[in-house]
């Protein structure tokens, strides 16, 4: 699963990228320093994985992780070429979700100026800019397939018939500048269809706010109207100092621990980001816990058993027999799979079993 860093030239997406992948050097302060999207694994912070190691004695400990893809600012004009928007919305097309970066800042940390594409500060008009440009994109697609889709479908075959009336119902929408996410699929069938459109405006978005040292919270006006256009997508937001974060991932142990207090943090912001990302691609975790490892594993919400098997390895799934789950509260609460046993709180589950987040598994498997 991947998501993509998107916004305007010079909003902070590549300080945030690096702050996220503990890249170090901060981007350039002019539009596309970043030409070729920059690609990092980006750790999600999980307090589970030190609850089971409290009980089980391991060599090392393996978080789940994201892909992170930073995509060179878009400007407006985009969809038809400009700023080599072309090529930057094709790196958009091949990520699953998206994180918005907003500038919700007057002035630079340190009093910098750092110039703003558009001349002014207005996260909403470069919320709206971006988007725009997205939705423009994805009419072309629509008004290039419909006269093939219109075809196809006087074949009656159902998919036909069913991806036909997806981009009817899409067109209007989008001529109308809303955003293809905000369409409810209400089949299997619809769901599959409108999946494989990839349409880019179609993307779940989280809004991520760049705000200035003063406000490390988002708790300033031009943080707040971002909120509130998250809130009416029903989309998430997050704050975040991509100074005080690039500063801090170059921190370890006491130092770092220092600077969370004085500004009255209990972690930093950007571990917040990477769970809320994580929750956008629409992923829990289970995990696999041994002498050797203990690790946890990303799955869509909603896998079976075989499916998160197949993480691990394919043979897994092709030989899947059944699973042994506990879960982490009952490790917790007991302090050894022996006791999860004796008090048979060990579940044995097959092919069907729905997979819960903070499931401990060993699986069996024939191949």
């Amino acid at each position: 699963m991947d998501a993509g860093i998107v916004g305007l030239p010079n909003v902070g997406k590549s300080t945030l990228f690096n702050a996220l992948t503990a890249a170090g050097a901060l981007a350039a302060n002019y539009p596309f320093a970043t030409i070729e999207p920059n690609v990092g694994v980006v750790p999600i912070p999980d307090p589970r994985l030190a609850t089971i190691n409290r009980h089980i004695e391991t060599e090392k400990i393996i978080p789940a992780a994201l892909r992170l893809v930073d995509i060179a600012g878009i400007v407006r004009g985009a969809s038809k070429g400009e700023g080599l928007g072309n090529k930057f919305l094709s790196h958009i097309r091949e990520v699953d979700a998206i994180l918005h970066v907003v500038r919700c800042f007057e002035t630079a940390p340190g009093g910098d100026d750092v110039t703003h594409v558009e001349g002014s500060i207005d996260p909403i008009r470069d919320i709206e800019t971006i988007e725009t440009e997205l939705i423009l994109a994805d009419l072309q697609t629509i008004e290039n397939s419909l006269p093939k889709a219109e075809r196809a479908a006087r074949g009656k075959a159902p998919e036909d018939i069913v991806r036909l009336g997806l981009l009817k119902q899409l067109e209007p929408m989008l001529n109308e500048g809303t955003p293809a996410r905000m369409l409810k699929p209400e089949t299997k069938d619809q769901q599959r269809a409108f999946q494989r459109l990839g349409l880019l405006s179609a993307k779940r978005v989280l809004y991520v706010m760049n705000v200035d040292e003063e406000d490390p919270r988002g708790e300033g006006e031009l943080a707040a109207k971002v909120q509130a256009h998250a809130e009416r997508e029903g989309m998430e937001s997050v704050a975040v100092c991509a100074k005080i974060e690039a500063e801090l991932s170059e921190l370890e142990g006491e130092e770092k621990q220092e600077m969370l207090e004085a500004m009255g943090f209990e972690e930093p912001a950007l571990e917040k980001l990477a769970r809320a990302a994580y929750r956008l691609l629409g992923l829990q975790s289970f995990y696999t816990a041994g002498p050797k490892e203990i690790r946890a594993w990303p799955i869509p919400i909603g896998c079976k058993g075989p499916q998160a098997a197949g993480t691990i390895h394919t043979d897994f799934a092709r030989g899947f027999i059944r699973v042994e789950v506990y879960s982490i509260d009952d490790l917790d609460e007991l302090g050894s799979e022996k006791a999860i046993k004796d008090a048979g709180r060990m579940r044995t589950e097959g092919k069907e079993y729905v997979m819960h987040d903070a499931d401990v598994c060993n699986f069996l498997f024939n191949v």
